[in-house]
């Protein structure tokens, strides 16, 4: 990315979302674009490829609470029209080259003054150079970072599980082990003289960098390109690797694998690998945070009566649990340590709400049973107390 790059995207406006934007605010923001826009699901769309493209770098500006803060201070700096140039002291202008800012600002004589490692700093993190000087470009190249998706059973987001992922990206070109030349001596680009960058005026005495358009930005130049990666020493590479899902997590959660991303370039590190993870249901499970949910079927002699109940546990044996007597339809009762696995490594709990379970088919004692019932109880109304409140309100 250049410096001018960097001053003149909104990354607010490409994920639209304001610039007081909270942090959820833009996570949220992002999921809703990348599913969109995710290359699985526009195969062969370059549009949308870029526009993903586009979304990860913007996300991976304001995702960051400490990139983002670098990059409103730039913003505000740049983007508003600091340090414009104007009349110099002997009526003339002064003229300055933001590389000059971002390599620590050399001290001048008598009562000049400097600009420090201030500017430097802000933008040092973002463009993964120090200071920004000719030597510190031509630093190794950190790969770019890959989403991915990956869907898992109930049981599998609960207990954790082990998934194959296969991947596709930008990685080393085998064919010339990444120098772009087939014969695997390319020449130092005579335009960047091997910096990868050209500065070029716009107006005013400023002087902004931008990737250099004959050797795009690597510096070098394959005499014999290679007829692989047609000399851009990049070629696309599959690879299935084994990925640890931890448990308890939940659906749509985002998990970050340092390192695991598209390999660096001139032994750069590599990118981050992000896993979005989506949970399938569960037929007889739910689940409510750090707790699992279960509804189970009661007899009304059960709920009337107390009693002993067997309840399922997701991948364990039953629990029993004790019905008081009077128990009512929907009440929800707690077996502890039988939920999902927390952070810390303890259990949630199971919730298990009671549903009275009413016959369809009556017939023989039972039916006398309850008719006998019925005339043993027919003096209590239990609507009166509801037919007193309504008169009330």
């Amino acid at each position: 990315m250049s410096t001018k790059d960097f001053i003149e995207k909104d990354y607010y406006k490409v994920l639209g979302v304001p610039k007081d934007a909270t942090e959820a605010e833009i996570k949220k923001a992002y999921r809703k674009l990348a599913r969109e826009y995710h290359p699985d699901a526009n195969k062969g769309n370059v549009k949308a490829e870029e526009r993903f493209k586009e979304i990860s770098e913007a996300n991976d500006i304001l995702g960051d609470p400490k990139k983002r803060k670098e990059y409103d201070e730039a913003r505000a700096l740049f983007g508003n029209g600091g340090f414009r140039p104007g009349p110099g002291a002997g009526g003339g202008s002064f003229n300055f080259d933001l590389g000059d800012l971002f390599g620590g600002g050399a001290q001048g004589g008598g009562g000049s003054g400097s600009f420090g490692g201030g500017i430097g700093d802000v933008f040092g993190g973002l463009f993964n150079r120090g200071g920004g000087t000719t030597g510190t470009r031509t630093q190794p190249r950190r790969g770019q970072d890959i989403e991915s998706e990956v869907t898992l059973s109930f049981t599998e987001a609960i207990e954790g599980a082990t998934v194959p992922l296969r991947m596709s990206s930008q990685s080393p070109c085998k064919a010339c082990s990444g120098t772009g030349d087939k014969n695997g001596t390319p020449r130092v680009c005579p335009t960047c003289v091997g910096t990868g960058q050209v500065a070029r005026g716009s107006g005013g005495g400023f002087s902004l960098t931008d990737p250099c358009p004959d050797c795009k930005g690597r510096g070098l130049i394959a005499e014999h390109p290679c007829m692989d990666c047609k000399g851009s020493g990049r070629a696309k590479s599959s690879r299935t690797m084994q990925v640890r899902i931890p448990a308890g997590v939940t659906d749509g959660q985002r998990i970050r694998l340092r390192g695991k991303g598209a390999p660096g370039e001139r032994g750069g590190p590599g990118g981050d690998l992000y896993v979005v993870v989506h949970v399938s249901t569960h037929p007889v499970f739910g689940r409510r945070d750090d707790n699992l949910t279960v509804t189970v079927p009661v007899t009304f002699t059960e709920a009337a009566l107390g009693g002993e109940v067997r309840v399922p546990t997701l991948g364990g044996p039953p629990v029993t649990l004790k019905l008081p007597p009077g128990t009512p339809n929907g009440r929800t009762m707690r077996a502890r340590g039988k939920g999902a696995v927390r952070k810390d490594g303890t259990r949630g709990d199971l919730l298990v709400t009671v549903e009275v379970s009413v016959p369809k088919d009556l017939a023989g004692k039972a039916r006398d049973a309850l008719e006998a019932y019925r005339e043993a109880t027919a003096d209590e109304d239990p609507r009166a107390e509801l037919f007193e409140a309504a008169k009330g309100a």
